[in-house]
């Protein structure tokens, strides 16, 4: 007797499919949220280091990194580093980084941005990668506007807050 090729129900790929599915749907979901709260109050609150978070928090929610606190204090961090480093630099009332051209003082406020942005995460034992992406943005002078800047915080504070709780009540099957 010659066993039956395995159909697609039982390749063992379907956990996979759904568990991609799933966790895309939440990033969705979660994004669209604060989306349509940058919409209704025309600030920017969604901007690129979102992504990676909310990727985080559904594909790989028990990694350290995926955590709330890790995630708050992480961008916290390295959206007043990037400011810290956007005013010592020199680069307030300049164009932003994307529009006015690269220069050595963009070039060293985001590095140095991300370097002291990755010490201070590591010395607190609070790593979260997405935070050097949000600490470029600031230093870049993409989002450097004192209002701005609270946009992004409370982006940050709404994404985490949705994340964490769609993670609850949307279960990954184990």
């Amino acid at each position: 007797m010659t066993a039956a090729a395995p159909g697609p129900e039982t390749t063992g790929h379907e956990p996979r499919l759904s568990g991609a599915l799933r966790a895309a749907l939440l990033c969705l979901v979660v994004l669209v949220l604060a989306g349509a709260v940058g919409l209704a109050t025309r600030q920017p609150w969604l901007f690129p280091s979102l992504g990676p978070t909310v990727m985080l928090f559904f594909t790989s929610p028990r990694q350290p990194s995926s955590r709330p606190l890790n995630t708050v204090v992480g961008h916290v961090v390295a959206i007043a580093v990037g400011y810290g480093c956007f005013v010592a630099f020199g680069l307030v009332g300049t164009a932003p980084a994307p529009i006015g051209g690269l220069t050595v003082g963009y070039v060293a406020a985001g590095a140095v941005a991300v370097a002291v942005t990755t010490v201070v995460l590591q010395l607190v034992r609070l790593p979260h990668p997405p935070a050097g992406a949000s600490t470029l943005i600031v230093s870049l002078g993409i989002l450097s506007e004192p209002l701005q800047l609270l946009d992004m915080v409370g982006a940050v504070l709404l994404i985490t807050a949705a994340g964490w709780a769609l993670e609850r009540l949307v279960p990954a099957r184990r």
